[in-house]
């Protein structure tokens, strides 16, 4: 077939003979990738270490009521962890095991909600260690989980050393 074209074949003149290329990954979307956000299983292959918010130490929170129960509900906003991750599984002592997810970086409100959907129809009876205590990364045992831990009495509000104040803060406070 190595005819001219006629009139009739026009239509194919001017395509190529293979269908243009689409880039690398085609179907994914990039949008949803967030710079400076990542899979917790490539920062397990660089041994990049994470750093936990100490913000979820103070939460005060009971786990069976929805995180905006928070005694500062500004803390929700933060990153859970540095470097943000995608996705975290956070585990339980007891063996319960939930995953908070979020593209942009899991919050400390993401976590929050995750813990929240498994314990919201629990009675506060039926829970031996109501309130969040904080989180612990032990990369000994995995790397891609969180340790969930749990305590009796709620850790209410910053206490002075953490938040990097001063002996100065405290004397101002008690002139007010």
């Amino acid at each position: 077939m190595t005819e001219p074209l006629t009139k009739v074949d026009s239509a194919v003149e001017g395509l190529s003979s293979s269908p243009p290329k689409k880039e690398e990954g085609g179907l994914r979307r990039k949008s949803s990738a967030v710079p400076g956000v990542y899979n917790i299983n490539d920062l397990e292959k660089e041994g990049t270490e994470l750093e936990i918010a100490i913000e979820t130490r103070y939460t005060g929170w009971k786990i069976n009521k929805s995180s905006g129960t928070v005694e500062d509900p500004a803390i929700l906003k933060l990153h859970l962890t540095k470097p943000p991750v995608k996705r975290i599984d956070l585990h339980f002592p007891l063996g319960l095991e939930v995953t908070a997810r979020n593209l942009k970086g899991v919050t400390i409100k993401d976590a929050l909600d995750a813990i929240h959907k498994a314990y919201k129809k629990r009675a506060d009876d039926e829970l031996d260690n109501p309130y969040l205590a904080g989180f612990e990364w032990d990369k000994e045992e995995s790397w891609t989980r969180l340790i969930v831990h749990l305590q009796k009495q709620p850790t209410s509000s910053m206490p002075q050393g953490a938040s990097g104040g001063g002996k100065k803060k405290k004397k101002g406070k008690s002139e007010e």
